[in-house]
């Protein structure tokens, strides 16, 4: 069951969504807690970066990482926007990260609930408890959004 804090948390990683929409990318937003303290904070930056791995949640995933010291994020909780790729969800489970919330699903590349299990696949080495649906509308109304502005504009 999500909880308020989970609902803070989850306002905050649609805040760095709605600050990659406004850099043209597509608004998904990742934030990692740590015994109650934000370590990182992300969205996506394929296109400015020009990187395929430019996602919201292995940037975070990333940068708390260098500000831990450590790979292993065996006590953190990684708050998404939009529920992971099969890539996102992979680097979730080898960081052996213990809980992740996201938003809404994504029925063409979601790799926790909707394509695939990655998270809890008990032939993986790392399962993890996962929230789905945490502010999903709002996550949901943002991609909506951007991608109706973007076809409705010449190229």
């Amino acid at each position: 069951m999500p909880t308020e804090i989970d609902h803070q948390w989850m306002q905050l990683a649609l805040a760095e969504a709605r600050s990659a929409a406004t850099r043209g990318e597509v608004p998904v937003g990742a934030v990692v807690i740590v015994d109650g303290t934000l370590v990182a904070a992300a969205s996506n930056t394929r296109e400015l970066a020009a990187d395929p791995t430019g996602h919201a949640e292995l940037t975070a995933i990333r940068e708390a990482a260098k500000v831990l010291g450590r790979w292993r994020l065996h006590d953190a909780t990684l708050y998404v926007t939009l529920e992971p790729c099969p890539m996102c969800a992979g680097a979730i489970v080898n960081a052996r990260i213990p809980r992740l919330v996201y938003g809404a699903t994504d029925p063409k590349a979601g790799a926790v609930r909707s394509l695939y299990q990655l998270c809890d696949d008990p032939r993986l080495n790392h399962r993890l408890q996962i929230e789905a649906g945490v502010l999903a509308e709002e996550g949901g109304a943002l991609l909506r959004e951007f991608f109706q502005k973007k076809r409705s504009r010449p190229d």
